[in-house]
């Protein structure tokens, strides 16, 4: 019957093929691959995608969350809350921007930041709320940006996973001070590289997140050959997106909202046929978008529905298991288990069924058809 994956990049291409052939080639035949027109010109189409003044292309979404850090002087002493059950790129860059992250358990029903439980954790230290909205889903940030009002904090967005997702009609990328963007090949708008953006209204930030991926240096030789000196003014990274995944990148951002759209549709089909199921299925709140760059569903004996699916040759994924503050690396931190309950709970139960663009309806009835045998079998 043949493999089901969790993506379909080759099906992607050959949907653009001519497309993105041609962008290559132009780069190719411009023979600038970085700083150059190509990322200029994806940087402004982002930011009007994401309803957005500014966007500042980066090497990757983890670059993208340390960038804004710094250009914002968050550093060490300061503190930043964010949630336990993202990928280590949210918490490992606050810890290289210096600061210190603070994690918040999450909602149950989106997995996101928990607003009733954000003040409780807000120190003098306190600078920054980073919430992640978690597999597509936006977090509740009429709740989020209120809090973080009345204590003066900034809001920047992990909008690594939401591409094409809305909140109360708005784009994630417009909803914080700053947001951070992932375009890794496997997101809804992936590159066929690494390459990550920031996008912001604020023209000083998006100066600075500017010079901040740019070694601190002011320009580029390329641009002005015959400068007399390199200033840099801070000591900053070398994480530019380059031009080949800009150019990519411009030719699928106008698809973005098709494939979303399919998504959508792949999620609803999957609600149906697995609604009766002993099973949690995804929640969407009335207010948004979801733009499912994944489709979890919270099962009791996930690790032995996960052998099963791939005995009948379909893909699943888990992330962020175990969650956080559970990983080696934060042992030093001195958390334990318990510590954030509703997160260690849905790590060891979320289940990522196969998503995407390319995935027909009957293979979809075929994922679903499987889930359904498993779990009545085991009730």
């Amino acid at each position: 019957m043949g493999k089901i994956s969790m993506g379909d990049s080759r099906q992607q291409y050959e949907s653009i093929a001519g497309e993105v052939d041609s962008a290559i080639r132009r780069v190719f035949d411009r023979g600038r691959f970085e700083l150059g027109p190509e990322k200029h010109a994806f940087e402004e189409e982002f930011a009007t995608f994401c309803g957005a003044r500014y966007a500042v292309g980066v090497g990757n979404g983890t670059d993208a969350l340390e960038i804004a850090l710094r250009a914002y002087g968050i550093g060490p002493g300061d503190e930043v809350i964010t949630v336990p059950n993202s990928c280590l790129s949210t918490t490992a860059a606050i810890s290289h921007a210096g600061a210190k992250f603070v994690l918040v358990d999450i909602d149950e029903r989106t997995y996101n930041l928990d607003p009733d439980r954000v003040e409780s954790h807000i120190t003098p230290s306190t600078k920054a709320i980073m919430p992640v909205h978690m597999y597509g889903h936006p977090a509740e940030m009429d709740a989020i940006k209120e809090i973080a009002a009345r204590h003066n904090l900034l809001v920047i967005e992990d909008a690594a996973l939401s591409t094409g997702a809305r909140y109360k009609g708005q784009r994630t990328g417009s909803l914080g001070d700053a947001a951070c963007f992932s375009f890794a090949p496997p997101k809804i708008l992936g590159a066929y590289g690494d390459a990550g953006m920031i996008v912001t209204n604020d023209e000083h930030f998006a100066v600075q997140a500017k010079l901040w991926s740019s070694y601190g240096q002011e320009g580029h030789p390329s641009d002005a050959p015959l400068l007399d000196k390199l200033d840099h003014l801070v000591e900053g990274r070398h994480s530019h997106m380059d031009e080949l995944q800009a150019a990519i990148l411009r030719v699928k951002l106008p698809f973005v909202d098709d494939w979303v759209m399919r998504r959508r549709e792949i999620a609803a089909l999957y609600n149906k046929l697995l609604a009766d199921l002993d099973v949690v299925l995804p929640y969407e709140d009335p207010a948004v978008r979801h733009a499912y760059r994944n489709y979890t569903i919270r099962v009791r004996d996930r690790n032995i529905l996960r052998r099963t699916l791939a005995a009948e040759g379909v893909a699943s994924g888990i992330l962020y298991s175990p969650p956080t503050h559970l990983q080696t690396v934060y042992e030093h931190r001195g958390f334990k288990k318990g510590d954030y309950p509703m997160t260690e709970r849905v790590s060891e139960e979320l289940l990522n069924l196969p998503v995407h663009s390319w995935l027909t309806n009957s293979k979809v009835k075929r994922v679903a058809d499987i889930v359904r045998k498993h779990v009545e079998k085991r009730t």
